[in-house]
């Protein structure tokens, strides 16, 4: 097998670094071409002197074109809406796709798919849970089902009530139970639009609808996601919690190559999954109503929820907060038709800026 070559965008990242410590466990299968972050000019320059890739882009400062010339693999691992733009261009250049955004499916899912139709670009899933279902799929998308089923973890606060939610502080959202993540997805993971997101662009990925999807809650993160076929059998994918797993095998399927602990059956104990409280969870049903509205609404979705979680982050809202602001925003900007990256643009800067007034009165 001849060399990967991987252009990484969003290297400094928690998924770009994994990625590079995949690189560094097989240096004979894999070879980093570009890196580019979004602002981290140092850790770019410790991983440049490292990888000598043949660019290395700090987006904040320089021009980030042409950063797919020369790859195998465009690994799109940067965060937030600004991942759909890298994840549009590498479609255009004709590159395989390795696909950590999820707002580049969330937003725009309708031109990511369309677009790659276009030009027969391979759209390869990397988050754990679609990764999950294309492995129980045989690594096809379009093999036939009955039902897709999502696993969540139920997140830090699964237990707490109303009264507990509205005095959690950013150390305590922080604080996932199962898996190791940056700060922004570990809060959208705690308040589960992380999961909503994932319904949205498992929509995208497999061409269904969101009645053949569902969510359960899984505590243990050990079951990643499980397809149900029409013989009523189910196909699940299984292992430890680890995201070098999904992240080396968008780039080697349908080989797998050594990569992380064995799961013992034995050592297990119980696996439980249980109905998803919708009620205590407000940002997934948001989520899930922005996602059978289509066209911008999720875009408004996605940009309220990063200015909101922003704040939180900040210490400067509740964590109940973070749901209203998304609601407000969503009743306030009309819906508008997907049909190209610039309405996606402008909603996504009108979604931050009603979130700004509600937020903070501007």
């Amino acid at each position: 097998m001849d060399m990967v070559r991987i252009s990484l965008i969003g290297c400094t990242g928690s998924i770009g670094l994994q990625t590079l410590d995949v690189v560094r466990s097989h240096p004979d299968e894999f070879r980093v071409s570009a890196l580019v972050c979004g602002r981290d000019r140092e850790g770019l320059s410790r991983l440049e002197e490292e990888f000598r890739p043949a660019r290395a882009v700090c987006a904040a400062e320089e021009d980030a074109s042409g950063v797919f010339d020369g790859c195998d693999v465009a690994f799109i691992a940067a965060g937030g809406f600004a991942g759909l733009s890298y994840t549009l261009a590498a479609i255009e250049a004709g590159k395989t796709v390795a696909l950590a955004n999820k707002e580049s499916l969330v937003c725009g899912g309708e031109l990511v798919m369309r677009a790659a139709a276009r030009k027969g670009v391979e759209i390869v899933p990397v988050d754990s849970e679609h990764s999950a279902l294309f492995q129980a799929l045989g690594f096809r998308r379009d093999t036939p089902f009955s039902r897709l089923v999502l696993t969540a973890s139920g997140g830090p606060f699964l237990h707490k009530t109303e009264e507990e939610l509205q005095r959690v502080t950013t150390a305590d959202a922080l604080r996932h139970p199962t898996w190791k993540m940056g700060a922004k997805i570990t809060v959208d993971s705690a308040t589960l639009l992380n999961k909503g997101y994932e319904v949205i662009e498992a929509k995208w990925l497999y061409g269904t609808d969101f009645s053949h999807i569902d969510v359960v809650v899984h505590p243990e993160s050990i079951v990643h996601s499980l397809v149900l076929f029409d013989d009523g059998a189910a196909i699940a994918q299984m292992g430890y919690p680890d995201m070098r797993v999904p992240i080396q095998l968008a780039l080697t399927y349908p080989r797998r190559l050594p990569c992380a602990k064995p799961l013992d059956l034995t050592a297990l104990g119980a696996l439980h999954f249980l109905p998803l409280p919708k009620e205590k969870f407000p940002c997934f049903r948001l989520a899930l109503e922005a996602g059978r509205e289509g066209g911008t609404a999720p875009t408004v979705l996605n940009g309220a929820g990063e200015e909101a979680v922003r704040a939180f982050l900040e210490g400067s809202i509740t964590f109940p907060r973070i749901a209203e602001t998304i609601e407000d925003a969503l009743s306030r900007i009309p819906r508008r038709e997907a049909d190209c990256f610039g309405t996606l643009k402008e909603a996504d800067a009108a979604a931050r800026r009603t979130a700004t007034a509600f937020l903070y009165g501007k």
